[in-house]
């Protein structure tokens, strides 16, 4: 199938050096703040990249549930296929692109399992029908039919009818300590502004200006 060929132009002003702030998760929190004022869509919508033992890439879009200094947050299935996935191989990517403001950040680091009272926090927080879902849902092994996960629901909410629904050991949070933050501006002519935030060793943020 061939695909039709989109010209698109980007009208954004330029990204410069010096108009970055030193720190990159001071950046990451001005770029939130401007993306929210820009009413863009699913702005905590973010592409999670894993890697398998065997080294074969797999990519879904999790949403962003915390950031600050310690890294990045997600929330998920433990047992879920993105999930053994870390356990074998704690290195991942976050994309997140916002399409209404011509940007995307790019993030890559390493990532374990945020504390329990994180987990619960959170969790105690969620909808009841998502509290539920998390519950009856094998997530990524096969299932037989939605009516099957449908009945697994209503027998669980039968099961927590009277009392608060508890955070099952098979889900809890995730956090990812980033080594590498880029910033991406899109430019006319495909010649767009990146910026990229490296940890040094002794823990400090080096920025770099890269080619687009």
């Amino acid at each position: 199938m061939t695909l039709p060929v989109e010209h698109r132009e980007f009208n954004f002003p330029p990204l410069r050096s010096a108009e970055l702030l030193s720190d990159p998760f001071a950046q990451f929190q001005l770029w939130v703040e401007e993306a929210r004022a820009a009413k863009v869509s699913d702005w905590e919508a973010m592409t999670l990249a894993t890697v398998s033992p065997d080294g074969r890439p797999s990519a879904r879009i999790v949403f962003l549930r915390g950031a600050d200094a310690r890294g990045f947050d997600f929330y998920t299935n433990y047992d879920s296929r993105k999930g053994r996935q870390l356990a074998a191989n704690a290195h991942a990517a976050l994309v997140l692109h916002w399409k209404e403001v011509e940007r995307q950040i790019c993030i890559e680091g390493t990532v374990a399992r945020m504390s329990v009272e994180e987990s619960d926090t959170y969790f105690a927080e969620r909808p009841m029908q998502s509290q539920l879902g998390a519950w009856a849902s094998a997530q990524s092994e096969p299932l037989d039919s939605a009516e099957t996960l449908g009945r697994r629901v209503e027998e669980l909410r039968r099961r927590f009818a009277h009392g608060s629904i508890s955070r099952p050991e098979h889900w809890g949070g995730y956090r990812l300590t980033p080594e590498r933050i880029e910033f991406w501006q899109g430019r006319p002519s495909r010649l767009h502004d990146r910026f990229v935030y490296t940890r040094a060793a002794a823990g400090a943020w080096v920025k770099q200006r890269l080619n687009p």
